[in-house]
């Protein structure tokens, strides 16, 4: 059981990374952004890339991937999404033409060659990431033998997950982003640089999914098409959560990882994925606006 509640734990833990960057653009910017998924790909190949071309190891692709990532990502909104805020649907729809463009990039560009340099070792098929050796083992707790790498997971997004808050809740550009979440036009109107705020929020929230797509890398088999089931993911997390609640997209992600996790356990992944839709369903049912969200007044 314990074996389960780390799996559980783990899978919750990558869902946050994903989440977290959501909650923050969304919240703050009202942005529906279907290329994240894509950006946990980016993230993922680099970690693909940082180990046949570099030579670097797992390590070493954290920061690589969250680095790339959110370069990606601050592009995105600096050509696209800035022209586009307050119309909904026109972001849903011209980041899902985003993530179909990256998609089909990585597809033309790892299948032939990268950039037109070939690479010994890299061609179209699926793509996997060594797991450093001392990831490689376990470790004994409570008598059950738990994955290193699960617990390695588990600590970098604790990290991450303390640096965010660190951020949101400590500096100053975090009350600028929180004040924007709270109210746009009047955050504009008391001096604050609305458009720069948001560009480094995108940005980061890209940075922590191309993290996600780092360690997802560890355990999962890379391919252009991974991150569109994560996008949806990641949405359930911040709807269930409560949209721009870092605590909420916190307890919804570990909530949700643990509940996949017994049900795949007891039944099978498919109808485990389907009694987590339905207790986002039910969430959403009970409380429209998510477990955590903001009070109004």
């Amino acid at each position: 059981m314990l074996d389960i509640l780390f799996i559980g734990l783990s899978l919750g833990s990558i869902l946050l990374l994903v989440a977290l960057g959501l909650a923050i653009t969304y919240g703050a910017m009202g942005v529906i952004n279907m290329a994240h998924g894509e950006l946990v790909m980016i993230g993922a190949y680099t970690a693909v890339l940082s180990g046949i071309w570099l030579d670097l190891g797992l390590f070493a692709a954290l920061p690589l991937g969250f680095l790339s990532a959110a370069a990606i990502g601050w592009a995105i909104e600096r050509v696209v999404v800035r022209r586009l805020y307050g119309r909904l649907l026109d972001t849903l729809l011209a980041t899902w033409g985003i993530a179909i463009l990256l998609q089909q990039a990585v597809r033309l560009e790892f299948g032939l060659s990268f950039f037109g340099i070939h690479i010994q070792g890299l061609g179209p098929g699926l793509q996997n990431v060594a797991v450093p050796q001392i990831l490689q083992t376990t470790i004994t707790i409570a008598g059950s033998s738990i994955n290193a790498y699960r617990v390695f997971i588990v600590a970098v997004t604790l990290v991450l997950t303390l640096l965010t808050w660190a951020i949101m809740y400590r500096t100053r550009i975090g009350m600028q982003v929180r004040a924007i979440i709270r109210n746009p036009r009047m955050a504009a109107a008391s001096g604050i640089d609305v458009a720069r705020v948001n560009a480094l929020t995108f940005a980061f929230g890209s940075g922590l999914a191309g993290v996600a797509g780092v360690m997802m890398s560890g355990f999962k088999t890379v391919f252009p098409d991974m991150g569109s089931s994560m996008v949806v993911d990641g949405f359930l997390v911040v709807v269930a959560g409560g949209v721009g609640s870092l605590l909420g997209s916190v307890l919804s992600a570990g909530m949700l990882g643990e509940i996949n996790a017994v049900a795949a356990a007891v039944t099978n992944d498919i109808l485990a994925r389907a009694i987590v839709f339905g207790v986002v369903i039910l969430i959403i049912i009970v409380k429209p606006a998510g477990l955590f969200s903001f009070k109004g007044r």
